[in-house]
């Protein structure tokens, strides 16, 4: 499947991965209600006008990473694939 195919499905709720990928367990998910905590100790909801609340979060064998950016091998692939 091509990357257009994968972030519909993102949109939808499932994990998508390339079969490409090294790592084992690594996907890609849509993460929602993000917030944090800034110096202060206040709670920030993430909230941006163009995307609201949600991230592409990255998740691998080193935890998550939110904000994940696809490269342009990504983007160009076409060895998506859902994870089940």
């Amino acid at each position: 499947m091509d990357f257009g195919k994968a972030i519909q499905l993102l949109k939808e709720g499932k994990r998508v991965q390339r079969s490409g990928w090294n790592g084992k367990n690594q996907y890609i998910e849509l993460a929602t209600n993000i917030s944090y905590k800034n110096a202060n100790g206040e709670i920030i909801n993430a909230e941006h006008e163009a995307i609201g609340n949600k991230a592409i979060a990255f998740v691998g064998t080193s935890g998550v990473q939110l904000g994940w950016l696809a490269s342009q091998a990504d983007m160009l692939a076409e060895d998506w694939k859902i994870v089940e």
